[in-house]
């Protein structure tokens, strides 16, 4: 039931609509009834009656009913719709046309016919506001008959442009929960919920749910069930349901109200088979952006959004009116003789409209608790000063058990509109409700029950609808025509061909030319030699390169031919080394000609073999490096803090191969990893440009552009990013990360459930996977051939090392819990630790203790192993010890079977100098049967360790193992160095030679080599 439109005013009030400036009358054609008889068998003349809003349009002819149970009305009638009169566009919009079909009895004597209704059927009118409508609609109570029935105007009632910049609000209130015990099914009680929606000016729109059904413990409410229209009394309940509009349900985690946390769910379940107050009624109005009408229920699209924007909590009032007696006084002659409704149980709920602000989002639905009514929390909360029932307990006490609803003024209404409104239309209850004054018997009674409603843990469900997204979501062109804007890949520059190239390429043509000149000038003096003649003796040779260097410095040919290439090493020096201005002193003079002097050679000879084979002979030697071992390469200089020859070994990288994207990604960590964001951001988005698509090239842009404090940036990457791969677990916690810290927490939420139900469904794939494969008796394990390397029966020698007290105090110190297994335990998996393992490998720190922090909140029994591991790495990378340390000492305490917590305890004290504490960590890693992470740095650090304290054997066998695993030049330099002090020089030469086959630039390979040969050279020749 609803306030009547008479609440809202007088002719102030009016006002025309843009869209409707004349009355459009609404044609309505019954044409015929099918199946009459299976709703009563011998039925012979029927007629149809037409009502909507309150009002009798009119009756069709009596009709005979066929065989076939079929009744021919071919009945027309119709009404107008305009903004000043009883059926304005919010009344099409919420109010539906009601039909009933009537049994006309046999006529007797003196007795007038007898009319008997035999079925309902309403039809929705909200299509009329773009189309005009046409439909069968069925007969209830059952539904096997129904009426074929058109509705249709001349004219649109809203334009295409109108239509599509307005909205529709839908609000559903389903039920409340868990009400207090002593609510009672005796009596006759009304159940009542109310809020109000922002309209025009100072008005508001009143939407009110009455007559909620108190039910008893037993059954849930099924799902889906059907929505009901706000109607009162009816002859065929079944008609209340709204055609196609169901309740449906969800899961509480994908819900927008207050009970929404896993410890929460078992608690739902239980209210929902208690007592509960039902309504599972549907209020609508239309939201017209350029309405300025005040008369018609017509919202202000901006003024919602600002409504939502100035005052975040809406309320949601609810109460208990009961019928009661009048007191034992005396009563006035108003009031003599009518029921008296007393308010009670006066409650209200908050709901958070911030998620309709959110771009994308129509709906909000959840569980909202209730809460006594008190003044000023509400203020406090939500702005608003006034309650809806104590403020209208004069309005509602003459209020109408129909159809209406209009904007409630906040002013009480005049003695003459009281008096029309008493006087107006047919009432299906004509009962007055008399409110106790908003000072007196009501606030006391709410005072004397204060508590109720949150003792028992009431909640209200309900749910909030828009057709269209108050604040539209972007569309993924836009995304990307944005990302595009801001990675602006420069153009590249034309070639020049006066560059350094042609300067190189006209010195070896140069060199070529003379080189055949002074061939000439050979032949001419000695012949050219036969090749059956020989080989010339050496003396032969040396005389004739005299007589040649005679002839032609005498004849001027040696200064022509200088002449000639001093042209070209004149450009190389400008093109190629940009040398333009004098030297500075004799040092810099004399470095530079020694390095052009080797370049200068070098060509020289590229040119002679050219001329000499025939052939072109490329001078860039292929690469004998590949990008797994430079990346390795990159690592291990991090891991020793040389940090110049990593970023050397990471530009190579990306000079092999341009168009790596990954190249390019793992470039960009290091330099975010050493404060170099501006660079980083430079290759995050290099890598961008080679694919677009590229979700992971998306999120470290984002994440560079928080860094840089580009928030603006950073949302369109990580908008796009979750656009590209809806699926993607990381994309969204990212993003809800972002929002969070840009204080929209609503967004952060919403996101961080989207991640949460990705997260869950490919768990329980996972799950249903693993079910299937066990039901088929293929179980997965680990295949004896799938454990990894570094496993125990590979250094018998090494796990000695292990202390057994050590060992001893770190399974005390553990918990108490059954026996691990002998590999580390799966930490609990969360969206958050799934964010932090992908953060760490791109070295985004302070991501990672935004989620570290979000992870800490969510766990139920204490933070993980794997917690305290990430949160260590962090203080690691900060330099940290002794932070880092007790986050180490945590996850041994957690997981001492963990090769990981030793490794990182091992980094910890090697770090520290701590050396010993650190070989036995290292040598309880490789003890175990799983591998660590890192276990190349773990088998470098521990190879170090056993150099230093000259332990030759185990250090020449961690390497070995190292070089097994995952070979580099360091590796193989740690076998050789290990041979060498053990004299095995040709073992020692053959690792040093793999070490600079690997890395020729390494100084302490050439050293060692240098110093094998000296050893090898001071030995005797055999005799």
């Amino acid at each position: 039931m609803e306030v009547p439109a008479e609440l809202a005013g007088g002719k102030d009030a009016a006002a025309s609509l843009p869209s409707m400036s004349q009355p459009i009358p609404v044609e309505i054609t019954v044409v015929k009834a099918q199946d009459l008889k299976t709703l009563k068998s011998n039925v012979l003349v029927t007629l149809v009656r037409v009502e909507y809003n309150g009002e009798v349009l009119g009756d069709s002819p009596k009709t005979d009913v066929l065989p076939s149970g079929t009744a021919e009305y071919n009945f027309s009638t119709s009404f107008e719709c305009s903004p000043d009169g009883p059926n304005s566009l919010d009344v099409i919009v919420q109010k539906p046309l009601l039909l009933t079909v009537l049994e006309v009895g046999p006529r007797e004597k003196k007795k007038p016919e007898k009319i008997t209704p035999l079925g309902q059927a309403v039809v929705d009118l909200l299509p009329l506001l773009q189309v005009p409508a046409s439909s069968s609609e069925k007969l209830h109570p059952k539904a096997t008959g129904g009426l074929e029935v058109t509705v249709s105007t001349k004219e649109l009632l809203l334009s295409a442009t109108q239509f599509s910049s307005g909205n529709l609000l839908s609000i559903t209130m389903e039920a409340a929960y868990s009400v207090p015990g002593v609510f009672t099914v005796e009596g006759q009680q009304n159940y009542m919920a109310c809020l109000q929606i922002p309209a025009a000016g100072e008005k508001e729109l009143l939407l009110l749910f009455q007559n909620g059904i108190l039910k008893a413990d037993g059954e849930k409410e099924p799902l889906p069930r059907p929505k009901n229209w706000p109607l009162g009394t009816i002859l065929a309940p079944g008609a209340l349901a709204i055609p196609n509009s169901f309740i449906v349900g969800g899961p509480y985690e994908d819900e927008d109200g207050d009970l929404t946390r896993s410890k929460d769910r078992e608690f739902r379940r239980q209210a929902e088979s208690t007592k509960r107050i039902v309504w599972d009624t549907e209020r609508r109005c239309y939201l017209d952006a350029a309405a300025v009408a005040v008369a018609s229920c017509i919202c202000f699209v901006p003024s919602l959004q600002k409504r939502i924007a100035e005052c975040h909590y809406w309320p949601v009032e609810l109460c208990k009116m009961s019928m009661a007696s009048g007191g034992k006084g005396k009563t006035s002659k108003a009031d003599k003789g009518d029921e008296d409704k007393q308010i009670a149980f006066h409650g209200v709920a908050y709901v958070n409209m911030m998620h309709l602000l959110c771009p994308g989002v129509k709906q909000i639905r959840g569980a909202f608790r209730v809460f006594s009514y008190q003044d000023s929390e509400v203020f406090e909360k939500t702005r608003i000063q006034h309650s809806i029932f104590r403020d209208l307990r004069s309005q509602l006490s003459l209020a109408k058990e129909g159809l209406g609803t209009s904007p409630v003024s906040r002013a009480a209404p005049t003695k003459a509109q009281k008096e029309d409104k008493d006087s107006s239309g047919t009432l299906l209850n004509p009962s007055k409700i008399q409110l106790s004054d908003g000072t007196g018997g009501s606030e006391n009674v709410t005072n004397l029950l204060e508590g109720q409603y949150s003792e028992a843990g009431t909640f209200l469900v309900m749910e909030i609808k828009l057709d269209r997204p108050l604040v539209p979501k972007r569309l993924r062109e836009e995304l990307v025509r944005r990302v595009k804007e801001m990675i602006h890949p420069k153009p590249e520059l034309p070639p020049w061909t006066g560059g350094a190239k042609k300067a190189v390429e006209a010195y070896e043509k140069c060199v070529t030319s003379v080189a055949a000149a002074i061939l000439r000038e050979y032949h001419e003096l000695f012949g050219k030699q036969l090749p059956g003649q020989g080989m010339i003796d050496h003396g032969t040779l040396e005389e004739q390169r005299r007589q040649l260097n005679y002839e032609l410095n005498t004849s001027g040919k040696y200064f022509a031919f200088k002449e000639q290439l001093k042209h070209s090493v004149v450009k190389i020096v400008r093109e190629k080394y940009l040398k333009t201005e004098a030297f500075e002193n004799q040092g810099q003079l004399q470095e530079f000609l020694s390095e052009l002097y080797v370049f200068l050679v070098g060509h020289m000879h590229i040119a002679l073999n050219k001329l000499l084979s025939g052939e072109n002979v490329s001078s860039t030697p292929t690469p004998c490096t590949t990008d797994k071992q430079l990346w390795l390469f990159a690592r291990e200089a991090e891991a020793n803090r040389d940090l110049k020859l990593a970023s050397l070994f990471y530009r190579q990288r990306i000079a092999q191969d341009q168009c790596s994207i990954q190249s390019w990604l793992d470039y960009g960590a290091f330099c975010l990893l050493h404060e170099d964001a501006t660079k980083a951001q430079e290759c995050f988005k290099k890598a961008l440009c080679l694919d677009p698509q590229h979700t992971q090239s998306l999120l470290l842009c984002g994440i560079v552009a928080v860094k840089l404090q580009h928030y603006e940036e950073a949302e369109i990457f990580f908008e796009d990013a979750c656009c590209l791969e809806p699926s993607s677990i990381i994309a969204w916690t990212l993003s809800g990360l972002f929002y969070e810290l840009q204080n929209n927490y609503i967004r952060a939420e919403r996101n961080f459930r989207e991640a949460k139900k990705l997260l869950q469904a490919q768990l329980e794939e996972e799950r249903r996977i693993l079910e299937a494969a066990e039901a088929e008796g293929k179980k997965p394990s680990t295949a004896p051939e799938e454990i990894p390397d570094g496993s125990a029966d590979k250094l018998p020698e090494v796990v000695e090392g292990v202390t057994s007290k050590e060992e001893a105090t770190a399974l005390q110190e553990a918990p108490e819990a059954p026996c691990p297994a002998p590999g580390p335990q799966p930490p609990p998996c969360t969206i958050f630790m799934k964010t932090v393992e992908f953060l760490m490998k791109v070295n985004a720190v302070w991501f990672v203790h935004k989620a570290l922090a979000h992870e800490l909140l969510s766990l139920q029994g204490g933070p993980t192993c794997a917690y305290y591991l990430a949160l260590a790495w962090t203080y690691l990378l900060q330099e940290d010890l002794p932070r880092c340390e007790e986050c180490v000492c945590e996850a041994i305490r957690i997981d001492p079977t963990n090769p990981n917590v030793w490794a990182q305890k091992g980094h910890l004290c090697y770090l520290k100098k701590d050396f010993d504490k650190a070989k036995n960590c290292y040598e309880r890693v490789i003890s175990f049967v799983e591998d660590a992470v890192d276990m190349h740095i773990v088998y470098l650090r521990l190879g170090s360790i056993y150099l230093e304290e000259k332990e030759y054997g185990r250090a020449k066998q961690i390497y070995l193992l190292a070089c097994d695993n995952s070979a580099s030049c360091l590796t193989w330099l740690g076998v050789g160095i290990a041979c060498y002090r053990m004299k095995e020089m040709e073992e020692a030469e053959d690792a040093l030679s793999e070490a600079n086959a690997l890395n020729n630039t390494n100084a302490d390979v050439w050293g060692y080599l240098t110093l094998i040969c000296l050893h090898v050279s001071a030995q005797p020749l055999p005799a």
